[in-house]
Order: C-alpha cells, then sequence, then structure tokens
C-alpha cells in the first residue's frame, strides 16, 4: 500500500476514524489497533513477508526483556549478538546473498576455478533495511541502558511496525518514538492541521516533482551512448530533483501521517541542496540513516579522536557501509567511497562543522560566497548521483564521461515537459528557500491571510491533481 495511491486514500481516514472515535478511550486498545493496521498496511504488498517483521519484533522483544534481567556482561554481549546476527542475518540474506555469490564465483573465475553455485531467485522484502535498523536501534539502547526494556509487546510490536515510517523511514531511535507508545495522547487540531499540512507538500514533491522528472531522467540515462553532454547533465539533474523530490516526499508524507496519530517522528531531511559543503549535507541529507550510522557504527570505531589515519579509515568505512546499505551494486558502494573523498580533505582540516547554521539566515538571499559554495556542493552532488542511478559501473563512467565531454558546451532544444519540469523544479527551490529556517517548507503558511492561504493550498492540490500518474513506486522501496 503506497501513499500515493487510492488504497492509502481510504485507508487512512478509516484507519484515522477507528483510532480517535472508536478505540480513544484505552491507550492499549489505540496501540493494538496501530499494531493491526500497520500488519495489514505492510501484508498489503506480500502477506508472506509479514512472518519475517513478527519473528525480528519477537527476537528483540525477548532479547530486551532478558537484557534487563541480567548484569553478566557476557550473558548481555550474548544477547545483543543475537539480535544483531538475527536481523542481519535476514537483511544479509535477502538483500546481498546473491551479490556476494556472483562476485564469488567471478572472483574464482578470475583464478581459474569455476564455483557451481545458482544464484536464488529472492524478492527483497519491502522496507527490511529499514525496520532491521530501527529494532537494532532499540536492541543496542537497551544494552547500554540508554533505555528501559519494553514491558509491553502490543506497544513494542506498534513501535516496531509503525506504518507511517516502516517502509521507507524515517529510522527511527527506539528512546524518541517508543516512550510515546506509552503515553496517552490526544487529538489536537493544530497538529491534526500541520500534519495535513505536510503530507500536501509531500505529495507535491512526489508526484509533481519526482514522477515528472522521473520520466526524463530515465529516458536520458537509458539512451545516455546517444545523448550529448549538454542533455546528459540536464538527466542528471533531473534525477537529482526526482530522487530528492521522491524520498524526502516519502518522508513529509511519513512524518505528516504520524502527527495525525499525535506522534512526533525526527525530521529526515533539511533542505540538504542548500547545503555549503558535504559534511553539511550530510547533515541535511536522510538524517535518520546518517545519523544512525555515525552513533552506531562511527563513533563506537573512535569517530574522529584518534589519529589521522583512524580518522581516514573511519570516514571510507561509513560512508561505504552506507552506500552498501542502499544496495547489492557496486555503483552504491563507489557512491558511498566517492561521498568519502568529497568529505574528506574537510574532516582533516577540521571545517566539517563550520556550516551548523541555515544558509543566509535572517536573509531574502545567500551572499556571493554562499551562492559558489551552494553550486560547487551541489554539482559535487549531482555527478555522485550518477554512480547512484547508473545500472553499473562502466555506464557510469561512460555517461560522465559523455557529460564532460566537449558536447557539454552544445545547445539543445528543451522538450515542452522538459522545460515544465525545470520551471516546476524552479517553483520547489523557490518555495523551500523561503521556507528553509522551518521543519518543512511550508510549514508556515498557517500565517498567510485566510484567503491567500486557501489559494495556496488550492494550487497545490490542483498541481497534484493534473500531473497525477498511476505510478505507485518509491525509489527508496528498493533498498
Amino acid at each position: 500500500m503506497l501513499f500515493n495511491s487510492l488504497d492509502f486514500a481510504i485507508f487512512l481516514p478509516v484507519v484515522f476514524v477507528l483510532y480517535w472515535f472508536v478505540f480513544n478511550k484505552s491507550l492499549k486498545w489505540q496501540n493494538l489497533l496501530v499494531a493491526a493496521a500497520s500488519y495489514l498496511f505492510y501484508g498489503w504488498w506480500d502477506w508472506r513477508f509479514l512472518s519475517l517483521i513478527l519473528f525480528s519484533t519477537l527476537v528483540d522483544y525477548f532479547v530486551g526483556q532478558h537484557l534487563g534481567k541480567t548484569e553478566s556482561p557476557t550473558r548481555r554481549k550474548v544477547l545483543l549478538w543475537i539480535s544483531i546476527l538475527v536481523n542481519l542475518g535476514f537483511l544479509g540474506f535477502f538483500k546481498y546473498y546473491n551479490f556476494f555469490l556472483d562476485n564469488f564465483k567471478s572472483a574464482f573465475s578470475v583464478a581459474g576455478y569455476e564455483l557451481n553455485a545458482n544464484s536464488l531467485n529472492i524478492i527483497l522484502p519491502v522496507g527490511i533495511s529499514f525496520y532491521t535498523f530501527q529494532t537494532l536501534s532499540y536492541t543496542i539502547d537497551v544494552y547500554k541502558k540508554r533505555l528501559e526494556p519494553a514491558k509491553n509487546f502490543i506497544s513494542f510490536a506498534a513501535f516496531v511496525s509503525f506504518f507511517p515510517q516502516l517502509v521507507a523511514g524515517p529510522i527511527e531511535r527506539a528512546t524518541n518514538l517508543l516512550p510515546q507508545f506509552y503515553r496517552n495522547r490526544k487529538f489536537e487540531y493544530s497538529q491534526g492541521v500541520d500534519g495535513m499540512r505536510q503530507i500536501l507538500w509531500g505529495l507535491f514533491k512526489k508526484v509533481v516533482i519526482a514522477d515528472n522528472c522521473a520520466v526524463y531522467a530515465n529516458h536520458i540515462f537509458e539512451n545516455s551512448a546517444d545523448m550529448s553532454g549538454s542533455t546528459l547533465l540536464l538527466g542528471a539533474v533531473f534525477f537529482t530533483f526526482q530522487i530528492y523530490g521522491d524520498f524526502s516526499g516519502y518522508s513529509d508524507i511519513a512524518i505528516g501521517t504520524a502527527r495525525l496519530f499525535g506522534f512526533n517522528l525526527m525530521q529526515n531531511f533539511a533542505f540538504p541542496y542548500f547545503s555549503r559543503d558535504i559534511a553539511e549535507f550530510w547533515r541535511r541529507w536522510h538524517i535518520s540513516l546518517s545519523t544512525w550510522f555515525r552513533d552506531y557504527v562511527y563513533i563506537p570505531l573512535g569517530g574522529s579522536r584518534g589519529g589521522t589515519w583512524m580518522k581516514v579509515r573511519n570516514t571510507f568505512i561509513i560512508f561505504i557501509v552506507s552506500g552498501f546499505w542502499h544496495g547489492a551494486n557496486w555503483t552504491f558502494i563507489v557512491w558511498g567511497a566517492l561521498n568519502a573523498i568529497y568529505f574528506l580533505p574537510l574532516l582533516l582540516a577540521k571545517r566539517n562543522r563550520q556550516n551548523m547554521e541555515v544558509v543566509a539566515q535572517n536573509s531574502y538571499l545567500p551572499s556571493f560566497k554562499e551562492l559558489w559554495q551552494m553550486s560547487l556542493t551541489f554539482g559535487l552532488t549531482v555527478i555522485a548521483w550518477v554512480f547512484f542511478r547508473a545500472e553499473d559501473i562502466g555506464h557510469a563512467i561512460s555517461y560522465l564521461g559523455g557529460m564532460f565531454s566537449f558536447s557539454l558546451f552544445e545547445f539543445f532544444r528543451l522538450e515542452y515537459g522538459e522545460l515544465i519540469s525545470l520551471i516546476l523544479i524552479l517553483i520547489l527551490v523557490i518555495i523551500e528557500w523561503f521556507g528553509r529556517e522551518n521543519q518543512y517548507a511550508i510549514e508556515k503558511v498557517n500565517k498567510f491571510k485566510f484567503i491567500y492561504r486557501y489559494l495556496f493550498y488550492l494550487s497545490i492540490l490542483s498541481l497534484i491533481f493534473w500531473f497525477y500518474a498511476d505510478n505507485e513506486n518509491f525509489i527508496y522501496f528498493q533498498f
């Protein structure tokens, strides 16, 4: 069941009415409804995978219970490793089995040996990379004694499977989301309106921006050998806004939907394309994942506290692992390594935390220096996204080779649809620029006068209905 589908348009109001008007007398029954609705939501794709999320939930619940009952360091480590091996074991099998098998076969073939091992026809469960990391955060935090073990299985099951962010994040920390299932929740009109506003903006980014850009990005990438450098650059820019509109749009819808039910999820995107360096970009892009890797991988490895070699090693580990998390393809690993190369000079020069505040704070326009920094960072990001989008390493290299050929300076005629998409991108950038100090771009639209506010909403809705296509897909569902 997808956020931009008719099924969800029916599902959401039904669950909302039941939640606030039928099950509102009891916190236990509300949590039970959330868990049941979440399993229905997830099972809509393929009911067979419900057993995976249920098994993961049971393992981590009982691991948490036993961690709360023992102080033995050995037993606690064993329990922690049970959770890690079960969760990463599922993730590794479903997502990476064929990748490792194919690469082992290739390596042995180069050495003159042939392995008689067949790839498996494995279907990747939707959202497995997201909910495994969410449950792992619970076990690790209980192990580190940052969080008390969950005492109610229904509340814990609702936390693991919470449908707004189940399949594509944000990857919530147990320390933030789980306690919210223990507290009584009352409907607040202002919170509900704010949630609907963020859902609206998320749908705009997905339907109007991402789906339009996808048409031209896909066409250009799939026919890159026949395109000029200028057209290839255009294709890379289209994909850059496609993936942003698609993923940040999903996050906005997820966060807004959660607010309808009285829950607060973490901000997952903070206007990353206005970043002035790569370090700032990674503080603003997919925040829930980058902070997860920072807290559970980078810092335990020593972070940036050691010598130069340790800083370089840890930086490459964190970015390559992040790239590999996205998919079983060398293109993602190279994408991660390339971002590490971008990041290292800032880290080694101790300038990776120089841009912590919002760009052009309390100003309508950026300075020339800020404009140059944003343009350079955006350009580096566009280049990296080529590896993310390409079918394989060879495709990415040939694409970039064509993009940076002399034909980069050739003029070409924009198709009508491409021109419309560029205009829509410009509208997005303008709205996000003026809303960049908020949690999401149109958060403060409620301060407009009544007529202007509803004219704005009507314009956004009209664009959504006008450009809506039956494209029930989100890029990050494949991860």
